[in-house]
């Protein structure tokens, strides 16, 4: 073997694998928690936020039903100083009703904002754990293959300079 590869550090080969697999098992759950985190907030919003707003517009509604009852029934008795009390009451359930009613848009709006912002986000994060989960493996695979290869030619080479030493004073030996 006239050539011989000079390695300087096999273990910081042994290093740099073994810093890539903590990478690999610190960055796989935090891509996991992340795509978790948007999950929760998708239902959040489609379901728990939409349920609470429309849960609210009923009992508003209700509510405003009973002012305008209270509104009419003061008008068929004749007491004009006692319906100007329940026509504001109609008018705040009315805002009442339209805040809900705002409320339930700017949902739907956020909804539709998080999926659109969202979706080109997620593709990337399932692209990167797509690629932690198969490239990344193989990398740590061929380090594996690399420091056994390694780890033999090391092997090969001393064995041959032993052999090469205790062939040199056989030959001093012989020469005197």
């Amino acid at each position: 073997m006239t050539g011989q590869a000079q390695i300087t550090s096999v273990e910081a080969i042994g290093s740099f694998r073994a810093r890539l697999i903590v990478f690999l098992g610190q960055a796989r759950p935090v891509l996991d928690e992340a795509a978790n985190e948007l999950s929760r907030t998708r239902l959040w919003l489609q379901n728990d936020q939409r349920s609470f707003w429309e849960h609210q517009l009923r009992l508003r509604n209700r509510k405003l039903e009973e002012a305008k009852q209270e509104l009419f029934n003061a008008k068929l008795s004749q007491f004009q100083e006692s319906t100007s009390l329940q026509l504001m009451a109609v008018q705040r359930a009315q805002r009442a009703v339209q805040e809900v009613e705002d409320r339930m848009k700017s949902l739907k709006k956020w909804d539709r904002e998080l999926e659109h912002r969202a979706a080109p986000l997620m593709k990337q994060m399932e692209q990167l754990q797509g690629f932690l989960a198969t490239d990344m493996a193989h990398a740590v695979a061929y380090l594996d293959q690399a420091l056994k290869a390694l780890d033999a030619y090391r092997d090969a080479v001393s064995s041959r300079n032993e052999k090469a030493a205790a062939v040199s004073p056989a030959k001093t030996d012989e020469t005197k």
